[in-house]
């Protein structure tokens, strides 16, 4: 299964045999975009892309989150250099997946952008994760319809008075079986995407809870090649099949010096299976920690480029195959599309 040239999904005989359906409304023009923190790029521009990262958190929780709870230019400081790092390394573009009410900047995130020419992605969304504990108090009140509403004006007016807008949509559920506002997080964000056409990447570590998101953005009409099952390492071979045989995108991150390897075997795995153009890769790493002295403990990006890679090509892999993984799969994931069943 690929993209051909105009962006319709082509079927491998693996593909096939699992049942993979279609998606309507998913030509990709030569107008696509990809929607940075500075411009609107192609995603031909993309290059290697690190498709879950951090550079900013605060967990006090959403009543108390602000940025007067930090000073931005120490952790512009603290930041820099770890960005500046991974782009000598050749990375282009870093999606930064801090959730409003949890940290995110987007004005500190335009500002690195300037500063080391890289193509950062900022969201829209909320996260449920952690028992809720980072939902504003609307959430209880408001409809999945309301929610979504909030989060398309984002997309069409700009973050927090701000012309930054965001590049996807990023939520985080419990694990299943779903909580209601775990699934009015899903519903909410399956909605916008059938009115903005950006892609939803959901906090997920539990298998269950990642199939059952699965169904309700089908059932709100949309399909699953718009959806990443974020930290799906670990998680059960069988399952990363399941979603992946239905379109999702299975997301292998937090990769570390203590785990590449076994990340990489995952990897390998599904793409002996023949789902390597549904796998994206990433450390999931960064996190200056507000509350902490100058951030505490920064962890850098570099472990990708300096030993997974490395890993994979101990198991194999090929440059077309890393390229896949690197490249063109983050650039058939967050281009704007409505991808509908």
């Amino acid at each position: 299964m690929h993209l051909s040239r105009r962006g319709f999904l082509k079927t491998s005989s693996i593909a096939g045999i699992a049942g993979f359906t279609y998606p309507r409304s998913f030509s990709c023009t030569d107008e696509v975009t990809v929607q940075t923190v500075r411009q609107k790029i192609t995603p031909a521009q993309m290059g290697v892309t690190l498709a879950h990262e951090h550079v900013l958190v605060d967990f006090v929780g959403a009543d108390q989150v602000s940025p007067d709870r930090y000073d931005a230019d120490e952790a512009f400081d603290k930041i820099l250099p770890y960005l500046q790092e991974i782009q000598r390394l050749g990375c282009r573009t870093f999606v930064e997946c801090t959730p409003n009410y949890l940290g995110r900047d987007v004005r500190l995130l335009q500002r690195l952008a300037e500063a080391t020419g890289l193509q950062i992605l900022t969201n829209t969304g909320l996260y449920g994760a952690r028992n809720g504990v980072f939902l504003p108090d609307y959430v209880a009140q408001e409809t999945p319809e309301q929610l979504a509403q909030r989060w398309i004006k984002e997309f069409e007016d700009g973050i927090d008075g701000t012309d930054i807008h965001p590049g996807f949509i990023k939520i985080g559920v419990n694990d299943g079986p779903l909580v209601d506002y775990d699934r009015k997080l899903v519903k909410a964000a399956a909605l916008t995407h059938r009115e903005t056409g950006l892609t939803i990447a959901a906090h997920t570590g539990d298998a269950a809870a990642a199939l059952e998101e699965i169904e309700i953005v089908q059932d709100t009409g949309v399909h699953p090649s718009a959806f990443i099952w974020v930290h799906a390492q670990n998680r059960g071979y069988n399952n990363h099949l399941k979603a992946a045989e239905q379109g999702a995108w299975i997301e292998i991150d937090g990769i570390s010096e203590s785990n590449y390897a076994n990340h990489a075997q995952q990897v390998r795995d599904l793409k002996e299976a023949g789902f390597l153009n549904r796998i994206l890769v990433s450390c999931d790493a960064g996190w200056y920690h507000v509350g902490e002295p100058n951030g505490g403990e920064y962890r850098g990006y570099a472990v990708l480029f300096n030993k997974f890679v490395p890993e994979l090509k101990k198991l194999g892999f090929s440059k077309e195959d890393i390229d896949q993984l690197l490249v063109k799969n983050p650039a058939d994931t967050f281009p704007i599309r409505k991808r509908l069943v």
